[in-house]
């Protein structure tokens, strides 16, 4: 069994400040970038294999993120007299604050995990591999806020799970409101009424 990933030290949550880094987290092969190096550490190189683009594409991607704190240099090694470089994520989560952006910009709103996760998940449903639930509750926006934490708990158990076996297995969650139908409020019983199950 394989230690507990990844192979280098980050930070355990950053909050995405800047629409550029929003943007940056949206784009699918960067996505991709992010979740592989969940693993381990890599090379431009190896993540060029794994994703099956050209280098001169990914190199642009691994950029892209680099500039924007997503992702740095966490080692380096020489090959016959060329250095290459081991990047490594900067957080195991990214999460877009509420905040304003502090220069005043717009931040981007069609960002969706859920989007990635359903395109993801077709052929497992196909396979009748798809495990998952989905729920509706009428609760307040601070029970909202106070089970996100708990799953954001739950995401990083998933995170830090020793590596083994040969299958990739995605994990979405998620809390969102809804015009979902809820019944009103149970009315008290009148006087002298009883209720019986």
């Amino acid at each position: 069994m394989e230690a507990n990933p990844p192979d280098y030290e980050l930070a355990d949550r950053m909050a995405l400040t800047s629409p550029d880094q929003v943007k940056a987290i949206g784009h699918p092969l960067r996505t991709m970038i992010l979740q592989l190096l969940h693993e381990r550490a890599a090379t431009v190189t190896e993540l060029a294999e794994v994703a099956q683009r050209p280098k001169s594409t990914v190199a642009h991607h691994v950029d892209v993120l680099t500039r924007n704190g997503l992702l740095r240099v966490v080692r380096t090694r020489k090959v016959r007299a060329i250095e290459e470089r081991f990047y490594g994520r900067t957080a195991r989560i990214f999460h877009v604050t509420a905040e304003p952006s502090p220069a005043g910009e717009q931040m981007p709103g069609d960002f969706n995990d859920f989007v990635v996760a359903a395109r993801e998940s077709a052929k497992a449903f196909e396979r009748g591999k798809l495990w998952g639930f989905i729920r509706h509750a009428r609760i307040s926006e601070d029970q909202a806020s106070q089970f996100w934490d708990q799953m954001v708990e739950l995401v990083d158990e998933f995170d830090r799970m020793p590596r083994s076996g040969e299958t990739m297995y995605g994990f979405a969650i998620g809390i969102y409101p809804t015009d979902h139908p809820a019944l009103p409020a149970a009315q008290d019983s009148p006087p002298g009424e009883s209720w019986t199950a």
